[in-house]
């Protein structure tokens, strides 16, 4: 139960949690109505306190191993979607240093040993670090029933291209040359404020946003069309975003967000070098 202020105490609502240790019978399992699915729970968990979600089902998708760990093949490496950001974190160092550096950065050390991949990349928040991730990186997001290209899976603030029922299963990251997070941290929260994923690969490079528009997780065209002709911050020089779709609030203006896009994006290349 809770304890409102003033005193007033409220009832938690009922619900039945299923614990499948296959995706085949997580799927299943999801097919019960008003069924939602709980990997690590680190926005799910406030979304049910808040009483913004009331679901009678809760599958849980933490004991599913399949779901589970980081493996390297033909140039890519596939991460479980219910690997948590800390083991993203110590085990894609070998292999993707800048994803690595992503995942160490999420929250706090309680937030990065319960919440994973799979998660992140399934509530599309649009201030989480993941989704940059995946887009910068153009990597493929695995479920239990297809794979989907990044740039086919945002679709906006909260919303992805999953059906109803389908599962993050793992997400496969093509690994580029060289890649770098910059990320300007809201201190209370620990989310970017703004922060640029940039990624160099032979035939090009990506350049992907989080934390600063209204419609979620975006792609930099005109900057990587400049990295791409002349890798270095010279070539950002007199880029900039429109502010007009870009989140305003109390810790930052849209102007103020589309300024440090700019600014994020040319860190990540010094850093680069």
């Amino acid at each position: 139960m809770q304890r409102h202020p003033g005193g007033k105490v409220e009832k938690m609502y009922n619900f039945d949690v299923e614990r499948p240790s296959t995706v085949a019978e997580a799927a299943a399992a999801m097919g019960r109505e008003e069924a939602q699915p709980i990997s690590g729970g680190q926005t799910l968990i406030p979304t049910l306190k808040a009483r913004l979600a009331a679901p009678s089902v809760l599958v849980s998708l933490g004991g599913i191993e399949e779901m589970k760990g980081l493996s390297m093949a033909d140039g890519q490496l596939s991460v479980g979607g219910g690997t948590t950001h800390a083991v993203v974190a110590r085990e894609a160092a070998a292999h993707y240093p800048a994803l690595a550096g992503l995942a160490a950065r999420i929250g706090d050390p309680a937030v990065r040993n319960r919440g994973t991949l799979g998660g992140s990349v399934a509530n599309n928040d649009p201030s989480a670090c993941y989704p940059a991730a995946v887009l910068g990186s153009g990597a493929t997001v695995v479920t239990n029933q297809r794979e989907i290209a990044a740039d086919d899976y945002f679709l906006g603030m909260f919303e992805t291209a999953l059906d109803e029922g389908e599962i993050v299963t793992a997400v496969k990251f093509p690994v580029p040359q060289v890649a770098h997070y910059e990320k300007m941290i809201q201190p209370a929260s620990r989310f970017p404020l703004v922060a640029v994923f940039v990624a160099k690969f032979a035939d090009g490079v990506r350049v992907a946003v989080t934390g600063a528009s209204n419609n979620g997780v975006f792609r930099w065209r005109d900057a990587e069309a400049a990295l791409s002709a002349d890798f270095s911050e010279g070539a950002l020089s007199g880029l900039k975003v429109d502010g007009s779709e870009m989140i305003s609030d109390l810790h930052g203006t849209g102007a103020y967000r589309a300024h440090l896009t700019a600014v994020m994006t040319k860190r990540a290349v010094a850093a680069i070098g």
